[in-house]
């Protein structure tokens, strides 16, 4: 393993050259191995784990939902306070930020952005649940990508940018996760879910995050310092694939289902003149509900 971890080190310091030195040894970060073992794994999970629940009745979890996603809330909030902070301390520039001028600054966006890498780790366990659950159906090419990417693309970027013009989309992305893991926190709970509202508007902050990474981003490619310009122009790449997938999701979850909406209560006069045909859909409604209450 270590003659593996030898090689791969060497390719990558050829392809990206010398990696940042302040990370050298922290967990992790050493070896490329570890991360894409964990993420190899997680696409055995994803593949196999509903092949395995099939037959099974789904897991409840919701205990365990409820602190899990308490906790992802509570890092969510402490990236983004260290984020916005250390900006402020080391004087970031919004337009373009390199790695070696904020200070000590600089060693603290580090150190939160070590957690915000190790969190896409914990993040994992998004799918881990809705396997459980048997929620195969939210498993969808959006959440298995940006789960899997996020992972790798953040050992990257911690062993040679951690810092500088790295910060932002990190700190916008910390912000929307304390929104959408209070949501899901809160959503484990029946008694609240009649008072849930904003999911929708989770996927609009997270679109609206999108663009203004790849706003800010480019203004590192217009007023170029000394950021490694390659890192500037892959980002931009992955928030663009990031637009599509996540465009198509809110098309097809919310226009979909609000035109669905729409026909059948155009629908509704008919249903109205047969009274059996109202009553049975009603009562399928009525036990839809009712099971859904149960999860």
């Amino acid at each position: 393993m270590e003659l593996v971890d030898k090689t791969i080190n060497s390719y990558f310091d050829v392809w990206l050259g010398p990696r940042d030195p302040r990370v050298k040894g922290w967990l992790l970060l050493e070896n490329y191995t570890p991360t894409f073992i964990f993420s190899a794994l997680y696409l055995l999970i994803v593949w196999l784990g509903p092949k395995y629940m099939r037959n099974k009745q789904p897991f409840s979890c919701r205990g365990i939902l409820v602190i899990y996603n308490l906790g992802l809330t509570l890092l969510s909030l402490y990236m983004f306070y260290e984020l916005v902070t250390g900006v402020f301390e080391g004087g970031y520039n919004f337009f373009c930020q390199d790695t070696h001028s904020g200070g000590e600054a600089d060693m603290k966006i580090i150190r939160v952005l070590w957690w915000y890498y190790f969190s896409k780790l914990i993040e994992f366990m998004d799918t881990f649940f809705f396997i459980l659950r048997k929620n195969n159906h939210q498993i969808t090419v959006l959440h298995v990508y940006h789960h899997a990417t996020m992972f790798n693309i953040w050992w990257f970027v911690m062993n040679w940018v951690p810092c500088g013009h790295s910060y932002f989309g990190a700190t916008l992305n910390s912000f929307i996760h304390v929104l959408m893991y209070s949501y899901y926190g809160l959503s484990a709970v029946p008694a609240m879910r009649p008072y849930l509202w904003w999911k929708k508007y989770i996927t609009q902050g997270q679109l609206i995050q999108f663009v203004l990474t790849i706003f800010q981003t480019s203004c590192g490619v217009v007023w170029p310092c000394a950021f490694p310009m390659g890192w500037l122009y892959f980002q931009i790449s992955y928030m663009i694939s990031l637009i599509i997938l996540f465009t198509n999701f809110y098309i097809q979850t919310y226009n979909k289902k609000a035109s669905s909406r729409r026909k059948e209560y155009q629908n509704g006069s008919t249903a109205i003149a047969n009274g059996y045909t109202n009553s049975f859909s009603s009562l399928e409604n009525n036990v839809k509900q009712r099971k859904q209450r149960k999860d």
